[in-house]
């Protein structure tokens, strides 16, 4: 159960310092929603820009069975690439907004 501890902290960190980068857009903040309880992490853009609302997900990841599931990206970062340098195990990194059929190319978990 390690490193399902190891991987809550990573993926917490990760999510906490993408939301200290900030957004230059408007009267947008960055919030981080964390259920650790249930393994789902997340980072949302909530607020104004003119007199248009704004609110969406920037970043989503899971833990479940075992892998860290990017359920998705909305950045233009390599999230997964992150985690894997943060000590993650490649296989246990699952790009889940991808098809099942073709995860087996990314040369992550499948699953």
């Amino acid at each position: 159960m390690e490193s399902h501890e190891s991987y809550r902290r990573i993926v917490s960190r990760l999510i906490e310092e993408y939301a200290s980068f900030g957004t230059p857009l408007g009267e947008v903040r960055m919030e981080v929603v964390i259920d650790r309880e249930r393994d789902h992490y997340g980072l949302m853009q909530v607020g104004w820009i003119n007199q248009r609302r704004v609110h969406g997900c920037v970043l989503h990841i899971d833990l479940r069975g075992g892998k860290v599931r990017i359920e998705h990206n909305g950045t233009d970062q390599e999230i997964a690439k992150e985690l894997v340098e943060a000590g993650i195990p490649k296989e246990d990194v699952v790009i889940a907004f991808q098809p099942p059929e073709v995860r087996h190319l990314s040369g992550y978990g499948v699953g």
